[in-house]
């Protein structure tokens, strides 16, 4: 075996799963799925007959991909994301023959709770916002929020929201993806992102220096908080 499968996870066979994917907890992969090389599936994630997976994708908690979906490379879900293959179930009216078909180009994300819904098509590197409800295509490296889902700008293929006219030509769009993505590669941008997190570990309080009339569930928060920022930490990360 290949690929990692907790002893709780579910693999029904037939199915191709490609070396160093790793399957989590409660997960089930259902015959004919064909999943990709290093994916990670979540904890209770659910792969249904003949879904196709590339590589390097990352499916968070709590997601079903269902028959008709087809997921390219190094695409991120958020956790509790849904996908439909039904645009009008009804529980007394059988439709398996008529699953429509979802497509999330490579790179796209799917935030958390977000809803897509069946017969549309994800571009290349496009973000959808977390709770939005995705009704028709997405461009490729468009960014999406809302229900329903619109345009309200673009990304780059690392994340980063694009600043430049909306009436730019598709060169000069280029050009300033081009610009952010050798910006994220850069020493000088990702020490200050470094710092950044380290300021933010420095400022969480500590129960230590809480006010005696501060509540209890306060301190809680600030221990969430701080617990948060940690493991951001290069020092954490490092260990």
């Amino acid at each position: 075996m290949t690929f990692f499968k907790h002893e709780s996870a579910f693999v029904d066979e037939p199915c191709t799963i490609g070396a160093g994917t790793k399957i989590w907890h409660f997960c089930h992969v259902q015959s004919g799925a064909r999943i990709g090389q290093k994916c990670i599936l979540g904890q209770n994630v659910n792969v249904a007959n003949d879904v196709v997976i590339g590589d390097n994708v990352k499916i968070q908690n709590n997601v079903s991909v269902y028959t008709g979906t087809v997921i390219e490379d190094d695409v991120f879900l958020g956790p509790s994301c849904v996908l439909t293959n039904v645009t009008n179930p009804r529980s007394q009216v059988v439709r398996h023959s008529l699953y429509e078909r979802t497509l999330l180009r490579r790179g796209c994300t799917i935030g958390a709770n977000a809803t897509v819904v069946c017969g549309t098509t994800i571009g290349r590197y496009a973000f959808v916002a977390a709770g939005a409800v995705v009704t028709g295509d997405v461009p490729d490296y468009a960014l999406v929020l809302g229900v329903p889902a619109k345009p309200h700008g673009w990304m780059s293929r690392h994340g980063h929201r694009l600043a430049f006219d909306a009436a730019a030509s598709p060169p000069a769009r280029r050009a300033a993806c081009a610009t952010a993505c050798r910006r994220a590669r850069s020493p000088a941008w990702i020490s200050r992102k470094i710092r950044i997190f380290r300021r933010n570990c420095a400022r969480a309080p500590s129960p230590t220096t809480r006010s005696r009339r501060e509540p209890q569930d306060v301190e809680a928060r600030s221990q969430s908080t701080r617990d948060s920022a940690c493991l951001f930490h290069p020092s954490a990360a490092a260990s």
